[in-house]
């Protein structure tokens, strides 16, 4: 090859090295991948009463009983407020009697044995089953704020918790939360987290008149609070169910017969929050306690129940779905939640005790719900029935923590202390297991005092003088 040949192959050669540098970016400068989101089926569009009927198809169910009509007490199904009439199926589940007959007597037997098996029926039948994986939280700080709460100067940091949607890219899910903690505390302080939105959950005492607001009441503690955004995790309603966490799971697709629920789906965002604080030194994570009112009071108890490393629980006029008894005809009904209004709360399974199945046929009923707490404090919170009016059956719920004693005795703590339904305003807080019915409506505010007093004296048990006995 001549030399001005070799020169022209050399020259072409470098030519083409440089052509290529330039339309192939360097390795570090690559753009971004863009999920491609065309190959995907978008998320299944139902409407609630289409989704209901489609979960009754699934389980073969031709029709459903009607719910109590709590409005017109001269309607053929008119709620109950009859006392004498309201216990159809007197005999509960025994909780220390495992599903072979044999009785349970030690701590050992009821955490291995036990314990499982009513998880499982609550699972199955109940709240539906959280996905093995579930995609991680990534939180992330958007504010941080110094305020003056009352005249407590405290730091507000409002977060956003990002759910790795990396599965399904056309379901976008951000948790919303706000943490609050004095800011002249020197060490972690406790947290009460609550669902809800802003001040949902009531005031304190004459609220009205100028009394303290609950988060006052807690920052006089030295505590903390933290406000969790229930919907912000799952949409409260059947139209929801292929959005939101449980959409993401089921990639757009609807649920199966024992998937999860609105109200598990909420208590699982709590326990998202609750990894949060653990990696926040303001926050002692050891001592984090849960609240909500009605459907958030539903799923303050599922949150407690399931997650262990909430240490106490304050569970205001949860009612059906929540601590009230299901076997108790009393207001709302099984049927009422099984409704297509409601059902969203719930796994698909449960539908089956509204017709064909009775609400005596339930493998578990709500007071080993409540024993699911156990060995740890819950408050069960209601308001009067003159005031409140009594759909969510104040007596059930009673009843349901009475129903938990016997397995907080097997584990070393105090139950209620009675079976019988103390008059308005009693505080049962001397054990465990509390009660406080007090003479106003649909709130928790005026048990906040007496909350924060049964509270305290566990979290300062937590200390280095040991746990509380009670």
């Amino acid at each position: 090859m001549s030399e001005a040949a070799m020169r022209w192959k050399r020259w072409f050669l470098g030519f083409a090295l440089a052509a290529l540098a330039i339309v192939t970016p360097a390795r570090g400068d690559d753009p971004p991948k863009k999920p491609d989101t065309g190959k995907l089926p978008p998320p299944v569009q139902m409407i609630a009463q289409q989704d209901h009927k489609r979960m009754m198809e699934l389980l073969n169910i031709k029709e459903l009983r009607r719910g109590a009509n709590g409005r017109d007490p001269k309607a053929p199904n008119a709620a109950n407020y009859d006392e004498s009439k309201a216990n159809p199926y007197p005999n509960l589940p025994d909780p220390l009697v495992l599903k072979n007959g044999k009785k349970v007597t030690t701590a050992q037997r009821w955490w291995k044995q036990r314990r499982p098996e009513i998880v499982e029926d609550f699972d199955r039948e109940i709240y539906g089953r959280v996905p093995k994986d579930t995609p991680k939280v990534k939180w992330e700080v958007t504010t941080t704020e110094k305020q003056t709460v009352g005249d407590v100067p405290v730091v507000t940091k409002r977060l956003v918790g990002h759910v790795d949607n990396s599965s399904y890219p056309l379901i976008t899910v951000d948790i919303r939360l706000t943490l609050t903690t004095p800011a002249a505390a020197t060490r972690p302080v406790p947290v009460i987290l609550e669902f809800g939105f802003g001040g949902f959950g009531g005031r304190g005492p004459g609220s009205g008149r100028g009394g303290p607001s609950w988060q006052q009441q807690v920052l006089a503690k030295g505590w903390g609070y933290a406000i969790l955004v229930p919907n912000s995790i799952q949409a409260d309603s059947g139209a929801g169910l292929t959005k939101g966490i449980i959409g993401l799971c089921n990639k757009g697709q609807p649920r199966k017969v024992d998937d999860w629920g609105a109200l598990r789906a909420w208590a699982w965002g709590a326990s998202r929050a609750l990894d949060y604080f653990e990696t926040v030194k303001a926050v002692d994570a050891k001592r984090v306690g849960i609240e909500g009112l009605s459907r958030y009071g539903k799923a303050a108890i599922v949150a407690l129940a399931y997650e262990e490393r909430f240490a106490i629980g304050f569970i205001g006029s949860s009612g059906e779905g929540g601590v009230k008894l299901h076997r108790r005809n009393f207001g709302e009904l099984v049927e009422n939640v099984a409704s297509a209004g409601e059902y969203h709360w719930m796994a698909g399974n449960f539908l089956k005790y509204a017709g064909p199945l009775k609400w005596d046929d339930l493998p578990v009923d709500s007071h080993e719900l409540v024993a699911l707490c156990a060995p740890r404090p819950v408050f069960i919170s209601v308001g009067s029935q003159q005031v409140e009016g009594g759909w969510v059956d104040a007596k059930g719920m009673f009843l349901a923590g009475v129903g938990a004693g016997p397995v907080y005795r097997l584990l070393g703590k105090k139950d209620l202390g009675t079976t019988q339904f103390p008059p308005q305003e009693t505080a049962l807080i001397d054990g465990a297991v509390a009660f406080r019915q007090h003479s106003g409506g649909h709130t928790t505010g005026p048990n906040w005092p007496a909350f924060l007093k049964f509270a305290d004296r566990y979290f300062k048990g937590s200390s280095a003088a040991g746990p509380d006995k009670r």
